[in-house]
Order: C-alpha cells, then sequence, then structure tokens
C-alpha cells in the first residue's frame, strides 16, 4: 500500500520520546472504489552518539473508508486515564459531512502501540478556541463565549452552568477536584447567590468540572489581571482548612511573565515577545527550574525560576517539547525549528538543551550547538551517576520485596505445619516468640505448669520497677508507656509493652495489637544509645570493665517503653479500662533479679480511654515546656512518628551548620525539656516534624527525622537545594549508625571469649577425667625419690617420664567425642549470633 505525502505532522513528547501523527490518504484496497483516511504514528528516540533522531516502532488504524470525509487532527496530548490510571497519548481528530455537521474522534495511544478509540460525539460547529484534553480523558472547549466539555463520565456534551470570558483551563493536583475554569462573569447569575457572597459582573471566578463547585478564583489569580492573561501554569496546589492554596505563574498580554501565591503576585519578569501560547516547566535537577514560554510566532522564551530573569531566547521554533531526551535524570527542552522546505524527517532542525552545560544540535550553527562535544564528558558523568542512583534505588526495593516474601513463606509454612497437625491430632509446637519478633497473645486455653512457672504474674500493684504510667492520644493513635526505674536489670532489647481490654464477664481479656518499642530517656552520653534508637545492645565487656568506675552517668538514664496501637476499635463505647502488661527478661546475675531467668510478665496498671476527655501532647502548643508531662509528649510524639536517619557527608570543606538552616528555612522551636530536638510548628497533629542533628566529625553529621513519609520527601527536597553539591545524604536504614555498630563489637568479643573458655574447659575436663582414673585404679601419692639409691633413681626416671607423657598431652591434646560436639555446638551457636550482628550492620549502610 502506497501513501499520499501527509497533510500535516503533529509532535507529542511521551516518556523521553517523540511521537509523530499523520493524517493520510490511502489508495483503495482490493475490492473498493474509494480511497479513505488513516492516522500513523511513529515513535523517534534520540542519539546522542549520532546527535539525531532515530525512528523506531510504529502503526496506524483506519479512521474512515469513504473520501468525502475530510479528517484531520485537532490536538493531541498526554492525559491520565481515571479507569486504569494510566497515562497515555490522546489524539482528538475531525471528520467533516455533510449538512455542517463534524464529526470528533478521541483516540488512544495504548502500551501495545496500538490505536484504540476512547469516545466520539458530533457538533455542528468546527472547534477553535482554546480546545484542551486534560485527565480523564476531558475535553473541552469554548464557543461564542460558553466553555464546553465531555468524557466517557459526563456521557454526553455539557456546557458550564456559568457565562465567563474565559482566561484559562487546566488541572490541580488535587485529589478529587482537579480540572478547573478561570476567567471573570460577565452576567451575573442567581445560582450562584448560594456559593458566592458578592456575585457580579466584575468577579473573578472559577469552576470545578468534576463537581461543579463554583469558588473565587481572586485567591489564584487577581481580577486585575483576569483580563490580559493568556495563558497559566499551576505550580502547586492544596487545600487546607477547606481554603484552596496555590501557586501559579501566569503569562499576560502585556509581555510580562508574573508569579503568584495565594493570588498576591510576587516576582514580575518582562518577556521578549508578545502573545504567548503556553508555559512549561524544565526541571534541571540541581541547578533549579526553568519556565519555558511558547509564543504564536514562533518565539520561544526561558525564565529562571529562582531569579526570574530570562535566560535564553529563540525563534524559528515550530514546536516546543519538555521530557528527559537524554534519560539523566532531569529535564531537557527540545526546540523543533521549521524548514522552508518539508523535510522528510519531521525532527531534522532541532536544539536539545537545559542551559546548563548540555546542549545538543542538528542543522543549527550556534555556538550552543557546538558545545556538546565539548560537554560530553560531563554529559557522560551525569548519566552513569543517575544511572548508579536508580541500580541503588531498585537494590534496595528489590531487598525489601524479598524480605516481604520471605516472610510471607515463613508464615504459610507454619499455617500449612499447623493445619497437619490439627488434622492429624498432633500438638502443634509453636516456635519462640524470640525468633518470631511477636508479642505473646495469651491463648484462651489456661496454660501448663511449666509455662505458668517459666511466667511469674507479679500482683496487680504497681511494683517498684514501675516508675510512672501515662497515655497520650494523637489523631486516631493511643500510644501508652511506663517509665522503669534505674535499679530495673532489663535491657532495651528485650523489653515490650502490651494493651489489654477487659470483656466483662470473660475470664481472659482481649489482647489489643500494637507496635512496642523501648528507648533510653533522657538524652544519653555517646556510649549510650539515643533515644531515637529503638533497641540498645550492650557494650562489650572489656569496655564496660574500663567505665565500671566512671561517673556513672548512665545510671540517671531510665529506660522507657512505649506501646501504639489504634484507637478507633477502643471507642466503641464512651469509656473502655485497658490493663497495661510489661514482658521482660531480668539480667542474668543481675542482683535485681528476684525471679527465675526468663521472660516474666508484669501488670503494671490500667488506663481510662474515654472519647469525652482530651489526651493531646501539650508540647505541640508550648515547647518551652519542663515538666514530666513534657517529656512524656516527647516519647509519645517518638513513638507515632515514622523515623528516618540520613548521614551527610561534606568531603571537599566544613559541614555547613544544617541545625541553623532547619531554625531558619522553618518555623522550628528548640524543645526545653530535651534541647538537642527541633520541633516544627505545625498545623495539626499530622504536619509535626522532629529533627535532631549531631556532628561526627567538621565533615560528618546525623541527622534524624521523625514526620510522615510524605513530610520528609517535602523537607529532602528543600535539603538538597541547602546543602552544596558535593555534599553526599546517605539513608540508614536501621534509623542510626550507632545501634548495630557495639552489638557487633559485643558479638564478636562473646564469640572471642566462648572459645577461649570452652577450649580450657575441655582440656581441664581430660585432666580431671585423667586424675579421677588414677584415683580409681587405686595408685597411692608417694613420697619424693631419693636419687642417692638405684631404687630411689629408677623412680625420678619413671617421674620424669610420666611428666613428659603429661607435657606431650596438654601440647596434642585428644579429647571425648562428645565433649567435642558439645564445645562445636555452643561455639556454632554464638558464631550465628555474630553473623547476624555483622549482617544488621552491613545493611545499615546499604
Amino acid at each position: 500500500m502506497t501513501h499520499d505525502s501527509p497533510k500535516h505532522t503533529k509532535l507529542l513528547s511521551f516518556h523521553g520520546d517523540i511521537l509523530t501523527f499523520q493524517c493520510k490518504l490511502s489508495y483503495p484496497r482490493d475490492g473498493e472504489s474509494r480511497r479513505g483516511s488513516e492516522l500513523a504514528f511513529s515513535r523517534l528516540t534520540f542519539q546522542r552518539d549520532g546527535c539525531t533522531f532515530l525512528k523506531g516502532n510504529g502503526g496506524m488504524a483506519v479512521i474512515n473508508r469513504k473520501s468525502s470525509s475530510n479528517v484531520d487532527i485537532v490536538a493531541c496530548t498526554f492525559a491520565l486515564h481515571v479507569k486504569n490510571r494510566v497515562t497515555s497519548p490522546c489524539i482528538l481528530l475531525i471528520q467533516s459531512k455533510k449538512g455542517d455537521v463534524f464529526k470528533y474522534s478521541l483516540l488512544t495511544l495504548s502500551s501495545s502501540n496500538r490505536l484504540e478509540p476512547h469516545m466520539e460525539f458530533k457538533l455542528p460547529y468546527r472547534m477553535k478556541d482554546n480546545v484542551t484534553i486534560l485527565q480523564g480523558p476531558t475535553v473541552l472547549w469554548s464557543h461564542a463565549g460558553i466553555v464546553f466539555y465531555t468524557s466517557l463520565q459526563a456521557g454526553e456534551v455539557r456546557q458550564i452552568p456559568i457565562k465567563l470570558s474565559l482566561n484559562c483551563i487546566g488541572e490541580f493536583p488535587l485529589n478529587k477536584r482537579k480540572i478547573f475554569i478561570l476567567g471573570y462573569q460577565t452576567q451575573s447569575k442567581e445560582c450562584l447567590k448560594d456559593q458566592l457572597d458578592a456575585p457580579g459582573s466584575s468577579k473573578t471566578m472559577g469552576y470545578f468540572v468534576e463537581d461543579g463547585h463554583v469558588f473565587n478564583a481572586d485567591l489564584i489569580l487577581p481580577h486585575a489581571y483576569s483580563s490580559i492573561t493568556q495563558c497559566v501554569f499551576v505550580i502547586s496546589a492544596e487545600e487546607v482548612n477547606s481554603v484552596l492554596k496555590s501557586t501559579v505563574v501566569a503569562a499576560t498580554s502585556k509581555k510580562q511573565l508574573v508569579y503568584f501565591e495565594n493570588g498576591i503576585p510576587r516576582e514580575v519578569c518582562l518577556l521578549p515577545f508578545e502573545e504567548p501560547q503556553h508555559i512549561q516547566m524544565v526541571n534541571t535537577g540541581r541547578n533549579g527550574c526553568l519556565f519555558a514560554i511558547y509564543f504564536n510566532d514562533g518565539q520561544v522564551c526561558a525564565v529562571w525560576k529562582d531569579t526570574f530573569q530570562v535566560a535564553s531566547c529563540w525563534s524559528g521554533v515550530s514546536s516546543l517539547h519538555v521530557d528527559d531526551f537524554l534519560s539523566c535524570g532531569t529535564d531537557q527542552m527540545l526546540l523543533v525549528f521549521g524548514s522552508q522546505s518539508p523535510p522528510v524527517d519531521p525532527v531534522d532542525l532541532f536544539l536539545i538543551t537545559d542551559l546548563c552545560g548540555t546542549t545538543y544540535s542538528h542543522g543549527q550553527e550556534s555556538s550552543e550547538g557546538q558545545q556538546a562535544s565539548d560537554t560530553a564528558q560531563e554529559n557522560y558523568l551525569l548519566t552513569v551517576q543517575a544511572l548508579q542512583s536508580r541500580l541503588q534505588s531498585g537494590l534496595t526495593l528489590l531487598q525489601d520485596f524479598q524480605s516481604d516474601v520471605r516472610v510471607k513463606e515463613r508464615v504459610l509454612r507454619q499455617s500449612v505445619q499447623a493445619l497437619t497437625d490439627l488434622v492429624s491430632g498432633r500438638e502443634h509446637i509453636l516456635t519462640q516468640t524470640e525468633q518470631e519478633g511477636l508479642v505473646s497473645l495469651w491463648d484462651d486455653e489456661p496454660e501448663d505448669e511449666a509455662v505458668h512457672e517459666k511466667r511469674q504474674v507479679m500482683p496487680v500493684v504497681p511494683p517498684p520497677l514501675v516508675d510512672n504510667l501515662w497515655h497520650r492520644v494523637i489523631e486516631d493513635r493511643l500510644i501508652v508507656g511506663v517509665i522503669l526505674s534505674t535499679e530495673s536489670a532489663i535491657s532495651a532489647e528485650s523489653v515490650t509493652l502490651s494493651i489489654l481490654r477487659e470483656r466483662g464477664q470473660s475470664q481472659m481479656p482481649a489482647v489489643i495489637q500494637t507496635h512496642s518499642q523501648a528507648s533510653w530517656f533522657p538524652t544519653p552520653s555517646p556510649s549510650t544509645p539515643s533515644p531515637s534508637s529503638p533497641y540498645s545492645h550492650p557494650e562489650p565487656a572489656a569496655k564496660r570493665s574500663r567505665r565500671a568506675g566512671a561517673s556513672g552517668a548512665r545510671a540517671t538514664h531510665r529506660l522507657a517503653v512505649t506501646a501504639v496501637t489504634d484507637l478507633t476499635p477502643l471507642l466503641t463505647s464512651g469509656s473502655v479500662k485497658c490493663p497495661i502488661m510489661l514482658h521482660y527478661v531480668h539480667r542474668q546475675g543481675s542482683s535485681a533479679s528476684v525471679t527465675a531467668p526468663g521472660p516474666t510478665v508484669v501488670q503494671c496498671g490500667q488506663i481510662q480511654v474515654d472519647i469525652q476527655v482530651k489526651h493531646h501532647p501539650q508540647l505541640m502548643t508550648n515547647s518551652q515546656l519542663t515538666t514530666d508531662e513534657a517529656r512524656e509528649d516527647l516519647l509519645s510524639l517518638l513513638a507515632v512518628l515514622d523515623a528516618w536517619t540520613f548521614l551527610i557527608h561534606s568531603p571537599d570543606h566544613t559541614l555547613c551548620d544544617v541545625a541553623g538552616w532547619i531554625q531558619t528555612s522553618m518555623p522550628c522551636e528548640r524543645l526545653e525539656i530535651s534541647p538537642h530536638y527541633l520541633l516544627a510548628n505545625p498545623a495539626g497533629p499530622s504536619a509535626v516534624m522532629l529533627f535532631h542533628w549531631q556532628h561526627k566529625t567538621p565533615f560528618l553529621g546525623e541527622l534524624s527525622v521523625h514526620c510522615s513519609q510524605f513530610k520528609v520527601l517535602q523537607f529532602l527536597d528543600s535539603l538538597f537545594g541547602f546543602l552544596p553539591a558535593s555534599c553526599s545524604i546517605l539513608h540508614l536504614r536501621q534509623g542510626g549508625g550507632d545501634g548495630t555498630a557495639p552489638r557487633l563489637a559485643h558479638s564478636l568479643e562473646k564469640e572471642v571469649l566462648s572459645l577461649k573458655q570452652g577450649v580450657l574447659s575441655l582440656l581441664h575436663g581430660e585432666e580431671e577425667e585423667m586424675e579421677e582414673a588414677k584415683n580409681s585404679s587405686g595408685v597411692k601419692k608417694m613420697e619424693p625419690p631419693d636419687p642417692g639409691s638405684a631404687e630411689g633413681l629408677q623412680r625420678c626416671r619413671e617421674e620424669w617420664q610420666r611428666d613428659r607423657e603429661r607435657s606431650r598431652r596438654l601440647l596434642s591434646p585428644l579429647v571425648g567425642v562428645e565433649r567435642y560436639r558439645r564445645l562445636t555446638q555452643s561455639l556454632t551457636q554464638v558464631q550465628l549470633e555474630g553473623d547476624v550482628a555483622a549482617l544488621l550492620e552491613t545493611q545499615t549502610l546499604i
């Protein structure tokens, strides 16, 4: 099949490639008498070696088989499909028929490289003004001063109920309301009296297409600019207490680019050209962002976002595209220049640049185009860095997936084994809770005598072990905590907290699922784990012996144990009482251990949760509090917030003041109860942020951030902009680099001591067996021989032979198989613990 030359070509950038769309007339096939219309497409990929776009896969779709219809492309862009949540290219076609009826078809390009029809509609006129395709996909346009739209969800062509002098159509990055229409009202409407305070012809208004909500657009675009605005680009938007907060840039007919924050103009830049058509933003990474403005006569202007100054200008541009064409992780501009004769290649004369040293040009004799060879090495290094970052991120994600799969497989195996034992009538033996990392949930059946003796529940009266019990409510989470006394011989890695719920007449209370953690409080010394660390590992014995007679600062720090659970299941009634249970293991050899070694359960008391009583932390409103309640508020915040720890390294120069920057860049206050923590003034409990900065060396520091995941991403974006380019940030997955190193040192020292003590006990055991054998054989201890006589000399020779044989056995001892097997088993267990500690230390730096 042969084709005529294309009427025109539309270009669209998508996922770093250029998609070309052409409407063609095809010769009739066999058995057909008329020529039809087809829509052909192809994919072009940029190759840096040859500095050209190479044609990839493509395809075509038959639009109609009648030559009487004239098919043309109205618009092409990419939009989000709301049903499958996939962004795909969209092409709007028009077919003119007799009787002034125009048929419109919206096609989408699927991931399998096929053009699929999405929807069709008819109009008695041709679309000309403000044709836009947004998420849905939704097609919007204006005709005779009225804005129309249609989509599969709408099911028909609809018009907005208010008449506006249209300024712009766009999208907000909101959860529900996204598509908006801005304009100023030319005629008051009775239906607006319920939604606007003072409707009138001079009011700038906005309209949400999804729910038909009309809002005051002065908070986005002031009325003074509404009549001269040509195009708008939304940088950010959010709803705070039902009030829309936005940041936008607008290009006006007065050759201005204006930066608005919540409807207030902040920056103005004079543009070199007139009649702007659309604005795009170019994210160049660490070098900042650019606004690329395309004008009606083929001019393009780039403006820096930070300085709001014109960066560069071009003329003779047929189309402007923004995407990652070089696959380096940042955006570049692609400027396609027109030529007097139609080229065979639609992207023949072009320029790719980010105005930061990366430039590729073809067919353009410009100084920027000749910089490609000079910056080839720099582009290569940037590409390698981006690929390394992506590879590291993918490796981390893969390891997380593998860990989840292992956990699921273990649970499935245990479930199958439990089911098999139940069917076979055998008793199912549960694995130890220490191996599973779980908190015992108490079976409904009474425990046997052995377990009852192992777990000695102390009386309900609060024992001397617990100094204080408190609880807080933060949003929909309940936090319960206890502070143990300084005399408690309990390590942080062997203590948990659980919450029970009384069930009326039932003998056994219901156990509530909780997440428990333990930490030392207040701020520990360098040899003590930090409060942000969920575990504290004991120091090596040699190190402890050197610090045994020190200042005793450790004795001033107490262990705090917290448990977090969901509040909603508890508040089925007005008030509920919850007993609190403490699970711990006494340290061996401790004088405070009055019970047998092993797990112990202690009832600390009970709390009463009442929906009418507020238990919210007061520390978020007053950071100067130094009371015990403020300390409990801080521990509750540390327990409920997600924690991230980052290692910041500056190899070239002294590390800057990160804590000072945090205090100046956002409203932060230093907590009086714990001055090494900074509290960001929140708009609510969900927005609270805690920072802890610690200098390791002049070139190295550790930053702990406690907040939600969305907030930490926003904070890291600001932090990358503040730190110099030479600084590196490493995420410590285990909540800090100081938690696993002492555990590894302790494990290695324990392994050496176990080996030494095991060998000595093995040798001493053999000597004891030899002595016992000698005594049992009736050999009596004789007097020392007299070497003066022949008999005494013979006895001296025999004694010397026995000593020599004993020395040989000590140098090359022979031990019993059973005794040696027990030694190897105990050493294997100790070495396994050391391997686990080394693995945790390695994963900390991943």
